[in-house]
């Protein structure tokens, strides 16, 4: 998937949010994508049930994240050639709300935050400055700025109530000798950050059960899954990373879990094995992974069947 600063360049942030555009320009500016949802059951390597998808229409519906009750998803939706906005999906009723409704900017990776009533977003502003704001679960405030001086951010994990894991990027994609992606951990009260770690990918996540966050190590012997102790600053590699598997989550329990393709991944004793591929229901290209608050639910972006 691309950077927000990329998919922001393929759209014209000036038109209102619009109807579906079905056409070959749609096509090629962006991706078409859908969020699905699957079951998971056990403990341990979970049981992996039928796939279904949840957005099923031609546009972007991507970057999914539950909200804390496990009710809802958010998630990013572009209509045609508008800007990007936050839509809130009930799972019980199937009914969306749009909770951002912004005419120039765009919103990207709303995550819910630890006080249980906002989530962060990054805003694409109107002058195409990339940085984390908040914004009301309820959609009833108005949005906060949460670091003033930190951008571009591209990506975003709460480790605490006030720390947080920042994809920070370089350059603009072809700038020759560009500066690398960093990871930056960051303090909301202080609003600085220290730059932790370079060159890695775009997946963040807490680990369950400990002070510590994981995140894609990039390298010249491939993409390695690392942990990064936040008490220490020391980092470990983990797993290297499948081909096609640019994202990852964490069960309550502390499996590790990824996709490639169709197939869905678990980490077990130092290798991965497949716990399905729901290929069968039509799936194509997993790309990003959310897990439900009590992991009884994985929710996961994939193409659109009927784009080009």
């Amino acid at each position: 998937m691309r950077s927000c600063r990329t998919l922001l360049s393929a759209c014209r942030k000036t038109c209102a949010l619009s109807a579906v555009l079905i056409s070959p320009a749609y096509a090629q500016g962006r991706p078409s994508t859908d969020i699905w949802i699957v079951s998971l059951e056990g403990r341990g390597v979970p049981r992996v049930g039928r796939a279904e998808n949840l957005t099923q229409r031609i546009g972007y519906d991507n970057q999914p994240a539950f909200t804390p009750d496990g009710g809802a998803i958010l998630y990013t939706v572009i209509d045609g050639d508008g800007p990007a906005d936050i839509y809130r999906l009930d799972l019980p009723t199937r009914a969306r709300v749009n909770l951002t409704r912004t005419t120039v900017e765009s919103e990207y990776s709303a995550t819910p935050m630890p006080d249980g009533v906002h989530f962060s977003s990054v805003r694409v502003e109107a002058d195409s400055t990339q940085r984390l704001w908040r914004f009301a679960l309820a959609g009833d405030e108005t949005p906060a700025l949460l670091f003033e001086k930190i951008q571009p951010v591209g990506y975003h994990v709460w480790a605490s109530d006030v720390t947080l894991g920042l994809y920070v990027l370089g350059a603009a994609l072809g700038t020759p000798n560009s500066p690398p992606s960093t990871l930056q951990i960051a303090d909301v009260r202080l609003g600085t950050a220290t730059v932790v770690a370079r060159d890695i990918g775009r997946a963040l996540q807490r680990i369950p059960g400990r002070n510590a966050i994981s995140f894609v190590q990039q390298g010249g012997d491939g993409a390695w899954i690392t942990s990064l102790d936040l008490a220490t600053g020391r980092a470990t590699p983990i797993a290297k990373a499948p081909a096609r598997a640019d994202y990852h989550v964490w069960t309550p329990g502390g499996v590790l879990l990824t996709a490639s393709g169709s197939r869905i991944l678990a980490w077990v004793d130092g290798r991965w094995d497949v716990v399905a591929d729901v290929a069968v229901d039509g799936v194509r290209n997993i790309s990003r992974l959310a897990l439900s608050p009590t992991g009884d639910r994985l929710a996961f972006v994939a193409e659109d069947r009927a784009s080009p």
